[in-house]
């Protein structure tokens, strides 16, 4: 009887470890309602500090530069833009887990003000530099 109570755990160990990534999933790349007409996409974000800035890096599959809308209002950073629909034309869809379509978000900045000091788009992946104002 302990073999198959081990097994069984084993496997509520699995399942839930595949219920908590899909979950994570879902959370970096959730749909975000703006009010605008649609839905909307959030892609996920991380923020490191040091004494005068912030580096944000914003994960943007397939977003061009030129079609970018970074903005700073406030002490909230809004990150914008548009991913087209991927695939070659002509092309039958068998799996679709990267979002596409517009997408917006809006970042809480710790409080103070701050300026863009350095941009750039590099390997699917959006990296701010963000220069603390004193």
């Amino acid at each position: 009887m302990a073999h198959r109570k081990t097994v069984n755990t084993m496997w509520l160990d699995a399942v839930n470890l595949l219920e908590r990534a899909d979950q994570m999933h879902r959370q970096f790349f959730s749909l975000a309602s703006n009010g605008q007409s649609g839905p909307t996409w959030e892609p996920p974000t991380d923020i490191f500090e040091t004494h005068d800035s912030l580096s944000v890096q914003v994960a943007l599959p397939g977003i061009s530069p030129e079609n970018l809308q970074v903005t700073i209002n406030d002490d909230v950073l809004h990150v914008e833009a548009n991913r087209p629909m991927p695939g070659p034309r002509g092309a039958h869809l068998k799996r679709l887990e990267i979002p596409y379509g517009r997408f917006q978000r809006a970042i809480r900045l710790p409080s103070g003000h701050y300026q863009i000091q350095d941009s750039s788009l590099s390997q699917g992946c959006l990296t701010l530099i963000l220069k603390k104002l004193r």
